[in-house]
């Protein structure tokens, strides 16, 4: 039986808002370890004309949030100014989190057939809810998520795929 949009949507959302909240402590922690300018991972980027990794948590984030307000019918909360810091990502994260807890199942199930309007680069999307969650609004929190480790990554943030997915074990 195919899950409902709820089970879809708000559980795998928390469960990687909760991963991407361990990688931010694992990071910070990073930068204590070595002594380095935070800035330095919080503005680090794959490639010069990718978005930074305080930038890639904030649109994960973000997509967290257009996504269940608009399958629940409601407004996008503000998050209010871009953030800066690992506290102020932390914080955000867990601002998102509290507001997918205020999601009930029937706030989401049937949305499915719901018309989303929503912006993708220079265009706007008008997609059913079904097709929104699993062809866009995934695929792009995913997208950002995995950017966010592989810069971890490669500024040597001692990470793997069991904080990633939360599920691995390595002996």
């Amino acid at each position: 039986m195919p899950l409902s949009m709820y089970e879809s949507s708000v559980p795998v959302f928390t469960r990687y808002l909760a991963q991407l909240t361990a990688l931010l402590q694992l990071a910070e922690a990073h930068v204590v370890a070595t002594k380095i300018d935070p800035q330095a991972i919080l503005q680090a980027r794959l490639a010069p004309d990718m978005h930074p990794f305080l930038s890639q948590i904030q649109i994960a984030d973000d997509f967290v949030l257009r996504t269940c307000a608009a399958l629940a019918g409601l407004e996008k909360p503000d998050q209010g100014a871009a953030e800066t810091s690992f506290a102020g990502l932390q914080a955000r994260l867990a601002r998102t989190t509290a507001f997918l807890q205020t999601l009930s199942p029937a706030s989401i199930n049937g949305s499915e057939t719901r018309t989303i309007n929503s912006p993708a680069g220079h265009t706007v999307l008008c997609l059913s809810g079904q097709t929104f969650l699993q062809h866009y609004a995934l695929p792009n929190f995913f997208f950002h998520v995995s950017t966010a480790y592989g810069i971890l990554r490669h500024m040597g943030v001692e990470i793997g795929k069991r904080d990633f997915d939360g599920f691995h074990v390595w002996s």
